[in-house]
C-alpha cells in the first residue's frame, strides 16, 4: 500500500472539489495547484502551494502554459524504485507528487453549445491531458483521478485511510487512458467533420429481430458498462430517455426512476436510496418488469437487495457500493452501467423522410418564480413542490401526457394518447389500480387544456392543484371552473411536447 502525502490539483470544473479538498486537508496532504483552482481552494480556507512557486515561472500565454515544466512532471514521473530518480529530484529541488486530480476543459460541451472555432480551439486541454498521461504512466507510484466523475473513488480512498494498492492504481490508470482516448477522439471527430461511418457499431438487431440495427456515435462518453450482455437497440433508446430524465433531478435528494418504453412508469424522490427505490417501484410494479432502473446517487447494499428482487434489463447509477455491485452482478445477463454524468449536447436530431430534423434540446425547467397564478386559490408551498416535480416528469413523457404526483412520487400517468382526456383517464385508472389515494395529488399537463373537461375530471377525483403551460383561446373556461371549485392552477408559459 502506498500512502498519499502530496497532491497536484488542476481542474476546470469546481463541482465537488470542495469536498475533495476538505478530505485532502483533513489528511494533511500537501496540495499543489494552479491558477483558478488554487484561488478556489484558498477561498475555501484550504492551504495550497501554487505551482508557480515550484517552477519559478509564471503562467504564460493567457494560461496556455502553466504546468508544462520539468519540476511538475519530474515529481509525477519519478520512479521510487530508481535511486537515480531520487537523486535528481533532490538535486533539482523537485517535490514528489503522489496524487494527480484533473478535470479537463469542456471541449465536447463547447462544440455542442455551438462555440466559435476559436472558443473550441481554446478548450483543447494540453496541460491537463499531459498530467493525466504522465500520472497514469507512472501508476506504480502515482494515483490518478482524471475527471470530476471519479471523485467518488477518490473520496472512498481518502476516507479509508488515504492509501492505495498497486492493483487499484493500475485500474485507475486504465480508466484515465480511457478518458484521454475519448477526449482525443472527440477532438479528432471535430477536425474530421465527424465521419459517422468510422464510428458505426453493429447491434444484435434493431427494434425487432428481423431488423438490422447499428449505433453510430460515442456511447462511452455517457456510460461505462460494468456487467451484462451487450446493449440492444431498444436498451439504448430507454437508456437515453433514462439519462435525460435523471439529469433534471441530478442535484435533488435521492431519486429513482423506472423506465419502460421511454417513459417513467415509476418515480420517487426521498431521503434515502432504499425508500426512493421502493416508492418509485410502487408507482407501477407491473410495468417495471423488464424495465430500466436509474438513480441519481450511489446504489447501496440496502437498495440493491430490493432491486435484486425484480427482473430488470438495465441498472444505471453514478456509482455502486462494492457489496451492492457484487449482489447485482449475481444476475448473469443484467446490464449494469455507470452514469458518467455527462451533459447532453445543446442540439438533438432524428431521422425523417431520408433527412434529419434538428432542434434545441428541451432544457427549460420551471422554477417557482416562473409560475403564474391563474386562479383565486393559490397553491400551497408543498403543492408547488409537487407541481414542479410533476412538470419535470411530464416534460420527459410521450405526448399527449398527464402526470399525477403526490409527495414527490409519481402515482399515475397517461402517456402517448391521442387526446388529453384519454391521458388523464389512463393516469387516474393506473393510480387507482395500484392503490393510491388520488385526493390531494397534483396534475401536470405537457400542453394547454383546449377545454375545461380535464379540470372537471380532475376535480371529480380530488385533485386540487394543476400545472399547465396555458395559451389556449379557451383558457378562461378552465380557469373559471377552477375558481368555482377551489382548484389552484398555475401556468408556466412553456409547452413540453415530446412526440
Amino acid at each position: 500500500m502506498k500512502e498519499i502525502r502530496s497532491a497536484l490539483v488542476s481542474v476546470f470544473s469546481k463541482d465537488g472539489l470542495d469536498k475533495v479538498a476538505a478530505e485532502l486537508s483533513a489528511k494533511k496532504i500537501t496540495i499543489y495547484s494552479t491558477g483558478g483552482t488554487a484561488a478556489f481552494l484558498k477561498e475555501k480556507g484550504i492551504d495550497v502551494i501554487e505551482v508557480e512557486s515550484i517552477t519559478e515561472y509564471p503562467s504564460i500565454l493567457s494560461g496556455r502554459v502553466k504546468t508544462l515544466h520539468p519540476k511538475v512532471f519530474g515529481g509525477i514521473l519519478a520512479r521510487s524504485s530508481e535511486a537515480q530518480d531520487a537523486q535528481e529530484l533532490e538535486k533539482f529541488n523537485i517535490p514528489v507528487i503522489d496524487l494527480v486530480v484533473v478535470d479537463l476543459y469542456p471541449f465536447e460541451e463547447t462544440v455542442a453549445a455551438g462555440g466559435t472555432d476559436q472558443e473550441i480551439i481554446e478548450k483543447i486541454d494540453i496541460g491537463g491531458i499531459s498530467l493525466i498521461r504522465a500520472a497514469a504512466k507512472n501508476f506504480n507510484d502515482v494515483t490518478i483521478i482524471p475527471s470530476k466523475n471519479q471523485y467518488t473513488d477518490l473520496l472512498r480512498i481518502l476516507k479509508s485511510g488515504g492509501k492505495t494498492s498497486l492493483i487499484e492504481r493500475k485500474s485507475l490508470a486504465s480508466r484515465a487512458f480511457e478518458v484521454t482516448k475519448l477526449y482525443d477522439s472527440a477532438i479528432s471527430s471535430y477536425f474530421l467533420g465527424e465521419n459517422w461511418n468510422e464510428q458505426r457499431k453493429a447491434l444484435r438487431y434493431g427494434e425487432n429481430p428481423h431488423q438490422e440495427g447499428a449505433y453510430l456515435g460515442n456511447i462511452n462518453a455517457f456510460i461505462e458498462q460494468l456487467h451484462g450482455k451487450e446493449l440492444s437497440y431498444n436498451n439504448l433508446l430507454d437508456v437515453d430517455s433514462a439519462l435525460r430524465l435523471i439529469r433534471d433531478f441530478q442535484h435533488e435528494d435521492p431519486t429513482f426512476a423506472v423506465i419502460k418504453h421511454n417513459n417513467a412508469c415509476g418515480f420517487a424522490t426521498r431521503g434515502d436510496a432504499k425508500t426512493a427505490y421502493i416508492e418509485a417501484l410502487a408507482g407501477d410494479p407491473l410495468s417495471a418488469f423488464g424495465g430500466i432502473i436509474i438513480s441519481n446517487i450511489e446504489i447501496d447494499l440496502a437498495s440493491a437487495e430490493e432491486i435484486n428482487k425484480l427482473f430488470c434489463e438495465v441498472i444505471i447509477a453514478p456509482s455502486y457500493d462494492d457489496e451492492a455491485l457484487k449482489l447485482l452482478q449475481s444476475k448473469k445477463n443484467r446490464i449494469i452501467l455507470i452514469d458518467k454524468l455527462q451533459g447532453f449536447p445543446g442540439k438533438s436530431a432524428r431521422s425523417v423522410l431520408n433527412g434529419i430534423l434538428e432542434q434545441d434540446i428541451d432544457a427549460k425547467n420551471a422554477k417557482p418564480e416562473d409560475l403564474r397564478n391563474a386562479t383565486k386559490r393559490v397553491a400551497t408551498a408543498s403543492e408547488v413542490e409537487d407541481l414542479l416535480f410533476a412538470n419535470k416528469l411530464a416534460k420527459h413523457t410521450k405526448s399527449n401526457t398527464i402526470v399525477l404526483a403526490k409527495n414527490k412520487q409519481l402515482i399515475g400517468s397517461g402517456v402517448g394518447q391521442t387526446s388529453r382526456v384519454d391521458a388523464l383517464k389512463q393516469a387516474i385508472e393506473k393510480a387507482k389500480s395500484f392503490g393510491f389515494e388520488i385526493a390531494g395529488s397534483v396534475m401536470a399537463s405537457d400542453a394547454f387544456f383546449p377545454f375545461p373537461d380535464c379540470v372537471e375530471i380532475a376535480n371529480g377525483v380530488g385533485i386540487k392543484a394543476v400545472i399547465q403551460p396555458g395559451g389556449s383561446l379557451r383558457d378562461q373556461e378552465s380557469i373559471d371552473y377552477c375558481n368555482n371549485n377551489g382548484i389552484a392552477m398555475v401556468m408556466t408559459g412553456v409547452r413540453h411536447f415530446r412526440h
